[in-house]
């Protein structure tokens, strides 16, 4: 995973960007990509991982190019033992951010991040910033983090908080979980530890899970606006337009995109609540 190079197109894809805002980066000094003897820009995972942070870090903080790089160099000089949480990080685990929530359960566990890498095929880097931040894990990478330590991204994302019941959620009031992946939201639709999990899903133009995951269940999935492909396998593609469904078994690898050129909404159903 870690000897895959992207070219620039791509790379700015996966960050979420524009290819001339990875050249405008690189001439403010905040990346250096890998260059080929042509002269090709060349991303790895390890730059993908820092042009996430790069672009949640302007986006989200509003940091200027010399603030990103400072904090870019502050994140580089951090030990693994050192303690990165802000004074909440005290209070009931619940109350934190995903990123900190993963930390808390890898330390109680008594597991290191390369170790963490390993298991899951994520990047010790982008699991270092994603602890820090809560961004720069792709859909995918989650879910893959969720099930090493026998969790899921619902249950991080404070969905099963509340009682069993009815849950009654007016239009509009959806909560939403912690933005993780650059260009997808997700609205709860049904709250409390439910049998069926529910949710709203807006994906952005290009937005995607940026690999195959799964798990146990079954999915339900209704395309109210937009279009979605949807691969099974690795090599049975589906295009969902407004108003189809689909319905599969979450044990088959499934990964998907957004291939409308604008905004593409969702209903999508899971079932038992493994998601």
């Amino acid at each position: 995973m870690d000897d895959i190079r992207f070219k620039i197109a791509e790379a700015a894809r996966l960050a979420g960007v524009s290819a001339s805002t990875l050249r405008l980066w690189q001439a403010q000094g905040l990346i250096e990509p890998i260059l080929t003897a042509s002269g090709q820009r060349l991303y790895d995972q390890t730059l993908i991982d820092r042009l996430k942070t790069i672009a949640w870090l302007r986006s989200e903080k509003g940091l200027n190019p010399a603030a990103i790089r400072e904090n870019l160099q502050d994140q580089g000089s951090l030990e693994e033992g050192d303690d990165l949480s802000p004074a909440g990080e005290a209070e009931e685990a619940t109350d934190l951010p995903i990123g900190l929530k993963i930390r808390r359960i890898r330390r109680e566990g008594g597991q290191t991040l390369e170790s963490v890498s390993k298991a899951t095929g994520v990047t010790t880097s982008m699991l270092s910033t994603f602890e820090r931040t809560s961004q720069g894990l792709s859909f995918t990478s989650l879910h893959r983090v969720a099930s090493h330590f026998g969790t899921t991204i619902a249950a991080l994302s404070g969905q099963e908080e509340r009682g069993q019941g009815e849950s009654l959620i007016r239009d509009g009031k959806w909560a939403t979980w912690p933005s993780t992946s650059s260009g997808v939201t997700i609205q709860v639709l049904a709250e409390g530890r439910t049998q069926m999990e529910c949710h709203r899903f807006q994906l952005a133009p290009g937005a995607s899970s940026e690999g195959a995951y799964q798990h146990d269940g079954e999915e339900f999935i209704h395309v109210l606006t937009g279009s979605l492909e949807i691969v099974l396998d690795g090599d049975q593609f589906h295009t969902l337009n407004s108003g189809d469904s689909f319905y599969f078994e979450s044990c088959r690898p499934h990964s998907w995109r957004n291939s409308h050129e604008g905004e593409t909404i969702l209903l999508w159903v899971n079932t038992p609540p493994t998601f």
